[in-house]
């Protein structure tokens, strides 16, 4: 008797069993899965899912998150692909479609996460496994966060600007911390260096990803924006939405303790 998934899209898949070779097409999904205890029937990855380190070297790299091997993937025959519909592009996923069984998330918020990681856990025998981590997950962010206000302006990529704008994981992620995104266009906005400035923000977030930001862009967005707090922060703490949100909620106390020893 198949069993019949529904996934965050509302797409409906069938699985016979429960699967033992499952390619994962995010990185943060990825990680969970190795967090689930899923290290036999992760069989590929992307280039890059990063997270367990081993398993860079272990699984087969199928391609990138926008770009897929189908050849890789059609020599490992899975039995479940697990994507993103931010993350991956929709021309690959629908190829996808056609021959296997895709299991789609769709995030913006932390119940979503939650939604997402009951349902891997209910697709791939790991429910209790999954129940855990939501429970810790959840414990973390019951402690309130003691940021003020303050407007922000987060960063992913460099000539051109771009932003994290509403709608977005990032953005939610700001406003559970206690913060307003300075940006109040949909998704990931282009902006110029005016439309910079028009943000007026009290603090600039330069993300570790998708753009390697570092110390040395502090200054160009300090000429930019004087008045503006600009600090480089790990994007995998305020965009990825699997396991690792676990730790997120400490390293946003940290960086509350940072922001404030620094304000000028």
């Amino acid at each position: 008797m198949p069993h019949v998934y529904t996934d965050q899209l509302q797409n409906t898949i069938q699985l016979k069993e429960y699967p033992r070779r499952i390619i994962s097409l995010v990185p943060s999904q990825t990680e969970l899965l190795f967090d689930l205890g899923l290290e036999e029937e992760v069989v590929g990855i992307t280039k890059f899912c990063i997270h367990p380190e081993k398993w860079r070297r272990e699984k087969t790299i199928v391609g990138g998150t926008k770009k897929f091997d189908f050849d890789a993937i059609a020599k490992l025959q899975p039995d479940l692909i697990i994507a993103n519909k931010e993350e991956n592009y929709l021309e690959g996923i629908k190829q996808l479609q056609q021959s296997y069984p895709v299991w789609m998330s769709d995030i913006v918020h932390l119940e979503d996460s939650y939604a997402m990681i009951h349902s891997l856990g209910e697709l791939t025998n790991r429910a209790s496994q999954a129940n855990e981590w939501v429970q810790k997950i959840e414990k973390a962010f019951t402690q309130p966060f003691s940021f003020v206000k303050k407007r922000v302006l987060y960063l992913i990529w460099r000539q051109p600007w771009m932003a994290a704008g509403e709608g977005t994981f990032i953005s939610s992620m700001l406003e559970t911390i206690g913060m307003q995104n300075a940006v109040e266009e949909e998704r990931y906005p282009q902006l110029n260096n005016d439309q910079l400035q028009r943000c007026k923000p009290d603090i600039v977030f330069l993300s570790s990803e998708p753009y390697p930001f570092q110390s040395k862009h502090i200054a160009e967005l300090n000429q930019l924006l004087p008045k503006a707090q600009v600090v480089l922060v790990d994007g995998e703490m305020f965009s990825w939405y699997g396991s690792r949100l676990a730790q997120a909620p400490d390293y946003f106390r940290q960086l509350h303790l940072q922001l404030n020893s620094h304000t000028h």
